[in-house]
């Protein structure tokens, strides 16, 4: 029998092959091209934000570059769903890389949540964990973890560290 460790090693190691097209309408310079990442599955869109903006910025001008969101297949993505959801939920029947759009206009107000900050992520996340371990063991686990663990556990996550 596998050892928890052993699962929980083989789930923070899942990636998706993701193949990232910058939106028709939105290209002003040259035509931009994809740019491909192996997306962690417990990581969250947002993180990846800065690489994908700094590839696509090339060929777009800055000041019709505003905040950036994703969708797949005409669905904005939502920012605050781990990666790996967002995939079961939209593209899981489909062949990989997975492919999303990029947009820098028109941000879907009703649809989406802005995000201003990685603060923000940060204390999603955070109360994502808190109310899991609320429903799992009555937050034992969190509320006896220091200040330092729970950025500890941040930082794993942004960095991709085990």
């Amino acid at each position: 029998m596998t050892d928890d460790k052993d699962v929980l090693r083989d789930v923070w190691f899942g990636r998706i092959p993701t193949c990232f097209t910058l939106y028709q309408d939105e290209i002003t310079e040259r035509e931009a091209e994809p740019y491909y990442l192996l997306l962690p599955r417990i990581s969250y869109l947002t993180l990846v934000t800065d690489k994908v903006k700094k590839h696509f910025q090339k060929v777009m001008r800055q000041e019709e570059a505003s905040e950036i969101w994703f969708e797949y297949e005409g669905t904005p993505l939502k920012w605050h769903y781990p990666i790996g959801l967002l995939f079961d939920l939209h593209a899981s029947n489909t062949a990989l890389p997975w492919s999303i759009t990029v947009h820098f206009k028109n941000f879907p107000e009703k649809d989406l949540l802005h995000c201003h900050s990685k603060d923000v992520i940060e204390a999603h996340f955070m109360a994502c964990i808190k109310e899991a371990d609320a429903l799992k063991h009555k937050s034992q686990v969190i509320n006896e973890m220091q200040k330092k663990d729970h950025k500890q556990l941040w930082m794993g996550l942004q960095n991709g560290k085990y």
